[in-house]
């Protein structure tokens, strides 16, 4: 007799067998000839192209594991339960594989067979005998854990126990850009990924917590739950700037998701080039919602009823229609309250109308050719230019910020003379070139240009850190999703802007999603207890009511407070500490310290990489500005005098978030480094 291979043998020879059926289908898709299916060059290319990302998607990446998890099955899922009846096994991977008759040898996390693998408990099974973890060492299958679930004599209230692999895989060392949670996914995490396409969906929540993974996992669910809708359709992830999507970018590929474009809010509203800066005041009036009651009321300046009839000559006919039907026409364009542009389009046609309407009651007989030429008649025309001119939308924008009359007739009633003073450019500029737009000015150009034609409308948006937009940004993302759905990820704490959100209803209104479902994370997987406690002493001054995050991990002395006379080479020397640890480091200040220790850094030798950059094994240091910080995971911290931190933003409160963010970039350890003396709030 063979002895039985050990359960550990076992499974890696079924992970073997499933690279193996991997790299087939990889293959067969390689070795597929298209040639003799295609009409024409254009379907050559879209199928190809089809093809090539199909290749790409079946790649086995090496220090990716291909399957994480299995689930044994009391029953067949969908057979029936009776007594005697056989179960089923699943392995539960990043994508599906299947062997060369079919069978599946790893399933997507996605599919409705595996939800029970993130929400199946002893109090609720969900039909599921076993469920075992696997934990992996450099791509190869190393342990595993079981949880028996059905076991007759568990108790019902037995606390759930807390996994090893679960707590290894988020406890370990980043480097690189940030990875998938998709082995470690929690049940309330689950329900978010998994809510359908039709409903919007905002998530609160706290450093640590998972939401920015939580959007991308819903977006990699609903691209696999409704592919065909959403290829038509689109989906977007905006993020705050550049550092941060690139942070984030290789999280869908890794899902087995290629095709997700990625942009910063200020990408959405590039229509000019942004070379200034607004003080906090002016750029808190510009993002505040009421300019696009002023942009509309200026738009619609433009409109000018007419006090001429239009002649439209045709051989040797004269039709002619008066002025007072003219402004019938007009009026209820304005009435209907399309867009400029579309109304402007029609405009033409129904003064064309007009013209055949008269044509019928003289005995001729005009078809749809006739009213189309009618439409392009000289006359008409110009008289549509007279009535309803075009409009540059920038151009707009340009007059109200260096025109105090104009803007003074189109904000009266909305911004008072203050407002509207701060919002004026001291030196107009002479043309659109010349002009120094800020990106607050962008964002105004970008509802312009909105009012004159319709924006683009997206399937799915997901907008993450969304607590730092201003009401103008959120009607700025709301017009790309208006005909589909959104995910919206924040935290108020964290809320670093003049204008930051102050609720989430309201933001909700602006973006045109009020009917958009709450979602609240309060369990911390990531920041440990002791460094999330500490930071979180500053809740009641920045975010009162808001709920405190409570981390599931214990780590003593992950916590040091070190005070010091030479600040440079206290923060320098908690770096080289640092770094004899595993792992990712960041250095977070004041953004007025970068130079400082970037000297002291270079001084001692060091090297260092900036936000954004990808952390490799020989060089893991960051040196972070804490304006960028935000959404940034580091294993260990360094903070450089959190005064300073806070002394840079305009207002205490402002300055206190953005302490309260940088105190939580930690996953293993937070050193804070100070020479003067603490906010009285982390004092306490």
């Amino acid at each position: 007799m063979h002895a039985q291979p050990d359960p550990l043998s076992r499974e890696r020879n079924h992970l073997a067998a499933s690279r193996s059926a991997l790299r087939a289908m990889r293959e067969d898709a390689e070795a597929l000839d298209i040639r003799d299916v295609t009409a024409n060059w254009v379907n050559a290319a879209v199928l190809q192209s089809q093809l090539d990302e199909r290749i790409k998607s079946l790649a086995d990446l090496s220090h990716t594991p291909l399957f994480f998890g299995r689930l044994d099955y009391l029953h067949a899922p969908g057979a029936d339960q009776a007594e005697g009846a056989e179960g089923e096994q699943f392995y539960i991977g990043r994508r599906h594989v299947h062997d060369a008759d079919g069978d599946p040898m790893v399933i997507d996390w996605r599919a409705p067979v595996s939800q029970p693998f993130y929400r199946a408990s002893k109090k609720a099974p969900m039909d599921i005998a076993l469920r075992r973890r696997f934990g992996y060492t450099g791509g190869e299958l190393t342990a595993y854990e079981d949880e028996h679930l059905s076991d007759a004599d568990a108790r019902p209230d037995e606390a759930e126990q807390t996994s090893k692999l679960l707590q290894q895989e988020i406890e370990r060392p980043r480097v690189g850009p940030m990875r998938d949670i998709v082995a470690t996914i929690q049940p309330e995490q689950d329900e978010i990924v998994r809510s359908g396409l039709g409903g919007s969906v905002c998530v609160q929540g706290g450093p640590g917590t998972g939401k920015t993974a939580v959007g991308l996992h819903r977006v990699a669910y609903l691209l696999y739950a409704h592919r065909e809708r959403l290829a038509r359709t689109g989906t977007l992830v905006i993020g705050p700037n550049r550092s941060f999507l690139h942070y984030i970018e290789q999280v869908l590929p890794a899902l087995g998701e290629l095709e997700v474009k990625q942009a910063a809010v200020d990408d959405l509203v590039a229509h000019v080039e942004v070379r200034g800066t607004d003080d906090a005041a002016a750029a808190v009036v510009k993002g505040d919602a009421r300019m696009a009651a002023v942009l509309r009321k200026a738009l619609r300046s433009h409109v000018t009823m007419p006090d001429e009839p239009v002649v439209v000559v045709r051989g040797s006919r004269r039709w002619r229609v008066p002025a007072y039907e003219l402004e019938e026409i007009v009026g209820e364009l304005l009435d209907r309250d399309i867009r400029y542009g579309a109304a402007r389009d029609a405009l033409p046609q129904r003064i064309a109308h007009a013209v055949l309407v008269r044509m019928e009651q003289a005995g001729e007989a005009p078809d749809d050719r006739v009213q189309d030429a009618v439409a392009r008649n000289s006359a008409v025309k110009a008289a549509v230019k007279a009535m309803w001119p075009p409009v540059d939308p920038a151009k707009l924008v340009l007059r109200l910020l260096s025109d105090a009359d104009f803007l003074a007739q189109h904000a009266e009633g909305i911004l008072d003379h203050d407002e509207q003073k701060l919002i004026l450019w001291t030196k107009p500029a002479r043309s659109l070139k010349t002009a120094k737009w800020s990106a607050a000015d962008a964002v105004l150009i970008d509802e312009a240009t909105d009012l004159v034609a319709r924006t683009h409308s997206l399937g799915h948006v997901v907008l993450d850190e969304a607590q730092d937009l201003s009401p103008m940004q959120y009607r700025a993302v709301g017009r790309r999703c208006t005909t589909g759905s959104t995910t919206v990820l924040g935290d108020l704490a964290q809320g670093t802007t003049p204008w930051a959100t102050r609720s989430w209803e309201q933001a909700l209104e602006h973006l045109g999603k009020g009917e958009a479902v709450v979602e609240e994370l309060t369990a911390g997987f990531r920041v440990p207890r002791e460094v999330i406690a500490y930071a979180s002493r500053l809740l009641p001054s920045i975010a009162p009511g808001l709920a405190e995050v409570k981390s599931v991990r214990e780590s003593p002395g992950s916590l040091v407070v070190r005070r010091t006379a030479d600040l440079d080479a206290a923060s320098v020397e908690a770096c080289v500490e640092s770094l004899r640890q595993e792992g990712s480091i960041g250095l977070i200040a004041a953004d007025a310290r970068i130079p400082a220790l970037a000297e002291a850094l270079g001084a001692a030798g060091m090297t260092y990489l900036s936000p954004g950059d990808e952390t490799t094994a020989e060089s893991r240091l960051t040196l972070v500005p804490a304006s960028l910080a935000k959404g940034l995971e580091y294993d260990y911290v360094v903070l450089d005098e959190p005064a300073a931190v806070v002394d840079g933003e305009p207002d205490e409160r402002t300055g206190l978030r953005r302490l309260y963010v940088a105190l939580t970039r930690a996953v293993s350890g937070l050193t804070v480094v100070h020479a003067a003396a603490l906010p009285e709030q982390l004092a306490a």
